[in-house]
Protein backbone atom coordinates (compact mmCIF):
# COMPACT_ATOMS: atom_id res chain seq x y z
CA UNK A 1 0.00 0.00 0.00
CA UNK A 2 0.96 3.63 -0.35
CA UNK A 3 2.48 4.85 2.91
CA UNK A 4 -0.22 6.48 5.03
CA UNK A 5 0.39 9.73 6.85
CA UNK A 6 -0.13 10.10 10.58
CA UNK A 7 -1.83 13.41 9.75
CA UNK A 8 -5.45 12.45 9.10
CA UNK A 9 -5.86 15.43 6.76
CA UNK A 10 -3.10 14.06 4.50
CA UNK A 11 -4.11 10.40 4.65
CA UNK A 12 -4.54 9.23 1.02
CA UNK A 13 -7.28 6.85 2.17
CA UNK A 14 -9.35 9.37 4.10
CA UNK A 15 -13.11 9.52 3.44
CA UNK A 16 -14.53 11.60 0.61
CA UNK A 17 -14.42 15.32 1.33
CA UNK A 18 -17.00 17.93 0.36
CA UNK A 19 -14.86 19.43 -2.40
CA UNK A 20 -14.01 16.05 -3.98
CA UNK A 21 -15.78 14.45 -6.92
CA UNK A 22 -17.21 10.98 -6.49
CA UNK A 23 -16.33 8.49 -9.21
CA UNK A 24 -19.06 7.82 -11.74
CA UNK A 25 -20.45 4.46 -12.87
CA UNK A 26 -17.96 4.35 -15.74
CA UNK A 27 -15.22 3.55 -13.23
CA UNK A 28 -15.56 -0.15 -12.21
CA UNK A 29 -14.72 0.45 -8.54
CA UNK A 30 -17.30 -1.99 -7.15
CA UNK A 31 -16.33 -4.67 -9.67
CA UNK A 32 -12.68 -4.32 -8.72
CA UNK A 33 -13.51 -4.54 -5.00
CA UNK A 34 -15.56 -7.69 -5.59
CA UNK A 35 -12.76 -9.34 -7.56
CA UNK A 36 -10.15 -8.42 -4.96
CA UNK A 37 -12.35 -9.69 -2.13
CA UNK A 38 -12.60 -13.04 -3.93
CA UNK A 39 -8.82 -13.24 -4.10
CA UNK A 40 -8.50 -12.15 -0.48
CA UNK A 41 -10.87 -14.83 0.80
CA UNK A 42 -9.39 -17.74 -1.14
CA UNK A 43 -5.79 -17.34 -2.25
CA UNK A 44 -4.16 -14.03 -1.29
CA UNK A 45 -4.18 -13.29 2.44
CA UNK A 46 -1.39 -10.74 1.91
CA UNK A 47 -3.82 -8.15 0.49
CA UNK A 48 -6.50 -8.58 3.15
CA UNK A 49 -5.91 -5.30 4.96
CA UNK A 50 -5.59 -3.20 1.81
CA UNK A 51 -8.80 -4.59 0.32
CA UNK A 52 -10.67 -4.24 3.62
CA UNK A 53 -9.63 -0.59 3.82
CA UNK A 54 -10.60 0.31 0.25
CA UNK A 55 -13.91 -1.58 0.49
CA UNK A 56 -15.10 0.92 3.13
CA UNK A 57 -15.45 3.60 0.47
CA UNK A 58 -17.57 1.62 -2.00
CA UNK A 59 -20.51 4.01 -1.61
CA UNK A 60 -18.48 7.16 -2.33
CA UNK A 61 -15.10 6.38 -3.90
CA UNK A 62 -12.81 9.12 -5.15
CA UNK A 63 -9.80 9.20 -7.42
CA UNK A 64 -7.55 8.67 -4.38
CA UNK A 65 -9.29 5.39 -3.60
CA UNK A 66 -9.21 4.30 -7.23
CA UNK A 67 -5.44 4.88 -7.23
CA UNK A 68 -5.29 2.51 -4.25
CA UNK A 69 -7.13 -0.14 -6.28
CA UNK A 70 -4.67 0.24 -9.14
CA UNK A 71 -1.78 0.00 -6.69
CA UNK A 72 -3.06 -3.40 -5.50
CA UNK A 73 -3.57 -4.58 -9.08
CA UNK A 74 0.01 -3.64 -9.96
CA UNK A 75 1.21 -5.54 -6.91
CA UNK A 76 -0.77 -8.62 -7.95
CA UNK A 77 0.59 -8.37 -11.47
CA UNK A 78 4.13 -8.42 -10.13
CA UNK A 79 3.51 -11.33 -7.74
CA UNK A 80 1.63 -13.80 -9.91
CA UNK A 81 4.03 -16.55 -8.86
CA UNK A 82 2.96 -16.37 -5.21
CA UNK A 83 0.47 -18.90 -3.89
CA UNK A 84 -0.48 -21.23 -1.05
CA UNK A 85 1.49 -24.49 -1.01
CA UNK A 86 0.30 -27.47 1.02
CA UNK A 87 3.18 -29.95 1.45
CA UNK A 88 2.28 -33.60 2.01
CA UNK A 89 5.21 -34.26 4.34
CA UNK A 90 4.53 -31.47 6.85
CA UNK A 91 3.61 -32.60 10.36
CA UNK A 92 3.03 -29.17 11.86
CA UNK A 93 -0.39 -28.89 13.45
CA UNK A 94 -2.75 -25.97 13.87
CA UNK A 95 -1.10 -22.75 14.99
CA UNK A 96 -2.40 -19.19 15.10
CA UNK A 97 -1.13 -15.61 15.07
CA UNK A 98 -3.20 -12.64 16.26
CA UNK A 99 -2.47 -8.93 16.12
CA UNK A 100 -4.22 -5.57 16.14
CA UNK A 101 -3.55 -2.18 14.60
CA UNK A 102 -4.49 0.50 17.09
CA UNK A 103 -6.44 3.35 15.47
CA UNK A 104 -5.89 2.05 11.95
CA UNK A 105 -8.97 4.15 11.11
CA UNK A 106 -8.21 7.46 12.86
CA UNK A 107 -11.21 9.13 11.22
CA UNK A 108 -13.64 7.00 13.25
CA UNK A 109 -11.31 6.04 16.10
CA UNK A 110 -11.46 2.34 15.21
CA UNK A 111 -8.72 -0.27 15.35
CA UNK A 112 -8.04 -3.28 13.14
CA UNK A 113 -8.22 -6.98 13.96
CA UNK A 114 -5.95 -9.37 12.12
CA UNK A 115 -5.28 -13.08 12.54
CA UNK A 116 -4.05 -16.03 10.54
CA UNK A 117 -4.12 -19.77 11.28
CA UNK A 118 -1.73 -22.20 9.70
CA UNK A 119 -1.89 -25.97 9.40
CA UNK A 120 0.91 -27.96 7.84
CA UNK A 121 2.91 -24.76 7.50
CA UNK A 122 0.35 -23.12 5.21
CA UNK A 123 -2.32 -20.52 5.92
CA UNK A 124 -5.81 -22.01 6.03
CA UNK A 125 -7.82 -19.23 7.70
CA UNK A 126 -7.23 -15.48 7.95
CA UNK A 127 -9.04 -12.20 8.50
CA UNK A 128 -8.38 -8.47 8.55
CA UNK A 129 -11.39 -6.53 9.79
CA UNK A 130 -12.13 -3.18 11.38
CA UNK A 131 -13.24 -3.60 14.97
CA UNK A 132 -16.83 -2.71 15.82
CA UNK A 133 -15.88 -1.48 19.29
CA UNK A 134 -13.88 1.64 20.02
CA UNK A 135 -10.68 0.47 21.70
CA UNK A 136 -9.35 2.99 24.22
CA UNK A 137 -5.81 1.60 24.26
CA UNK A 138 -3.53 -0.64 22.23
CA UNK A 139 -3.93 -3.32 24.91
CA UNK A 140 -7.71 -3.15 24.54
CA UNK A 141 -7.42 -3.54 20.76
CA UNK A 142 -5.10 -6.53 21.16
CA UNK A 143 -7.50 -8.24 23.59
CA UNK A 144 -10.36 -7.81 21.12
CA UNK A 145 -8.23 -9.24 18.29
CA UNK A 146 -7.17 -12.20 20.41
CA UNK A 147 -10.79 -12.87 21.32
CA UNK A 148 -11.79 -12.97 17.66
CA UNK A 149 -8.88 -15.28 16.90
CA UNK A 150 -9.93 -17.57 19.76
CA UNK A 151 -13.44 -17.86 18.35
CA UNK A 152 -12.04 -18.82 14.96
CA UNK A 153 -9.71 -21.29 16.65
CA UNK A 154 -12.63 -23.00 18.37
CA UNK A 155 -14.35 -23.57 15.02
CA UNK A 156 -11.15 -24.78 13.34
CA UNK A 157 -10.45 -27.24 16.15
CA UNK A 158 -13.97 -28.67 15.99
CA UNK A 159 -13.72 -29.03 12.21
CA UNK A 160 -10.29 -30.66 12.47
CA UNK A 161 -11.47 -33.12 15.11
CA UNK A 162 -14.47 -34.04 12.97
CA UNK A 163 -12.24 -34.80 9.97
CA UNK A 164 -9.86 -36.88 12.10
CA UNK A 165 -12.72 -38.85 13.61
CA UNK A 166 -14.32 -39.55 10.24
CA UNK A 167 -10.96 -40.83 8.94
CA UNK A 168 -10.43 -43.11 11.93
CA UNK A 169 -7.51 -41.08 13.27
CA UNK A 170 -7.05 -40.32 16.95
CA UNK A 171 -8.02 -36.83 18.00
CA UNK A 172 -5.32 -34.31 18.74
CA UNK A 173 -5.91 -33.26 22.36
CA UNK A 174 -2.95 -30.90 22.61
CA UNK A 175 -3.75 -27.18 22.99
CA UNK A 176 -3.55 -24.84 20.03
CA UNK A 177 -0.90 -22.13 20.25
CA UNK A 178 -1.96 -18.58 19.38
CA UNK A 179 0.91 -16.10 19.26
CA UNK A 180 0.36 -12.52 20.40
CA UNK A 181 3.05 -9.80 20.45
CA UNK A 182 1.56 -7.40 23.04
CA UNK A 183 3.21 -7.97 26.43
CA UNK A 184 0.32 -6.51 28.44
CA UNK A 185 -2.23 -8.64 26.59
CA UNK A 186 -0.14 -11.78 27.08
CA UNK A 187 0.19 -11.09 30.81
CA UNK A 188 -3.54 -10.62 31.23
CA UNK A 189 -4.39 -13.77 29.30
CA UNK A 190 -1.88 -15.68 31.41
CA UNK A 191 -2.98 -14.38 34.81
CA UNK A 192 -6.65 -13.84 34.07
CA UNK A 193 -8.57 -10.61 34.46
CA UNK A 194 -6.50 -8.00 36.30
CA UNK A 195 -8.51 -5.05 37.56
CA UNK A 196 -6.62 -1.79 37.41
CA UNK A 197 -7.07 1.71 36.09
CA UNK A 198 -5.69 0.55 32.74
CA UNK A 199 -7.85 -2.55 32.33
CA UNK A 200 -11.16 -1.85 34.06
CA UNK A 201 -12.62 -0.49 30.81
CA UNK A 202 -12.14 -3.84 29.05
CA UNK A 203 -15.25 -6.07 29.26
CA UNK A 204 -14.75 -9.20 31.33
CA UNK A 205 -16.26 -11.43 28.62
CA UNK A 206 -13.11 -11.21 26.50
CA UNK A 207 -11.04 -12.78 29.26
CA UNK A 208 -13.59 -15.47 30.09
CA UNK A 209 -13.84 -16.75 26.53
CA UNK A 210 -10.10 -16.85 25.95
CA UNK A 211 -9.47 -18.59 29.26
CA UNK A 212 -12.04 -21.28 28.42
CA UNK A 213 -10.18 -22.03 25.18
Amino acid sequence: MIVRSLNIDKDPYRPCEENEEILGPEVPYLNAIGALMYLTNYTRPDISFAVNLLARFSSSPTKRHWNGIKHILRYLRGTTDLGLFFPNSSKQGLIGFADAGYLSDPHKARSQTGYVFMNGGTAISWRSQKQTLVATSSNHAEVIALNEASRECTWLRSMTQLILTSCGIDKDKSPTLIYEDNAACVAQMKEGYIKSDRTKHIPLKFFEYTQDL
